[in-house]
């Protein structure tokens, strides 16, 4: 009967977070953005693209047309085939990156704060040394070390991001552990276990939500400078920030090329800080 309460009681608190962050303006608007970078995203993911984003052909710089929305690049590539393909692609990357910070992160912060003591203090300089290198340097320094490669690159990222994650679950969890209700619950002999799962995770999970949205517009923005860096995504793949550094010399004769990459990382990354926005009003 308990576990039964308990559901049913997490249940209606998803489905109040929910209301709450469609009827938020900022709520709204991001998860419109978020769909739309979603729903290219998979286009480009199962093949339903009119073009092929890595097919050459003559039709050389052609402008935005009906035949080519986006027109097409200086090896006659399809510029929207290939944007959709680099959401793909960001996507993929910054998605696993984030997970795997957030699970290492998160646990290694839950952790720090629910035992405390030298374990904490361990995992705090751990985390201290992390933050003092600058992040883009530090992913570079990973890429380069790990190579080439979308899951290299999202491993690289996700360092970058795990002592992030490990600051925002420790810091609830510090002060949770501290309340009324969980020291009743240590009274009654409840285990460490229980406590945890039932009094501490439903305090972090908003936070945690939160940070994972923020989190991904900031693997987008991190993939894409990594490609445009030569260190992410390779040539001929499709990719936002190669598409961005290929566009360079092109921006007098062919504004289009530089224009819709650019435009496709705004709005995606855009729709992501609103969302979290939105989140972050509606957990409260």
């Amino acid at each position: 009967m308990t576990a039964a309460l308990v559901t049913t009681a997490v249940r209606s608190s998803g489905q109040l977070i929910v209301r709450r962050l469609w009827t938020d303006r900022s709520g709204r608007i991001g998860c419109v953005l978020v769909g739309l970078v979603l729903l290219v995203g998979l286009a480009a993911a199962f093949g339903l693209l009119p073009y092929d984003p890595i097919a050459q052909s003559a039709a050389r710089l052609r402008p935005p047309s009906a035949a080519h929305w986006f027109g097409t690049d200086q090896f006659g590539r399809d510029i929207a085939a290939r944007t959709f393909g680099g959401i793909f692609a960001s996507l993929r990357v910054s998605v696993l990156a984030v997970a795997i910070a957030a699970v290492v992160g998160g646990f290694l912060g839950i952790l720090a704060g629910f035992a405390g003591g030298l374990l904490d203090a361990i995992i705090g300089r751990l985390t201290d040394i992390l933050f003092a290198f600058p992040a883009i340097l530090l992913a570079l320094a990973l890429v380069a070390a790990l190579g080439h490669g979308w899951t290299n690159t999202a491993i690289a990222i996700s360092v970058v991001y795990v002592p992030i994650f490990v600051r925002v679950a420790r810091g609830p969890v510090l002060a949770v552990r501290e309340s009324d209700y969980v020291q009743a619950a240590r009274a009654l002999g409840f285990s460490p276990a229980r406590i945890l799962f039932r009094h501490i995770l439903p305090n972090v999970s908003a936070p945690l939500g939160v940070q994972t949205a923020l989190a991904l517009s900031w693997g987008i923005l991190t993939e894409s400078a990594l490609s445009f860096l030569g260190l992410g995504a390779q040539p001929p793949d499709p990719s936002l920030g190669l598409m961005v550094n290929d566009a360079r010399n092109l921006l007098t004769e062919a504004w289009w090329t530089l224009a819709f990459p650019a435009a496709a990382i705004v709005v995606a990354v855009v729709g992501l800080n609103l969302l979290a926005d939105g989140l972050r009003g509606a957990s409260r």
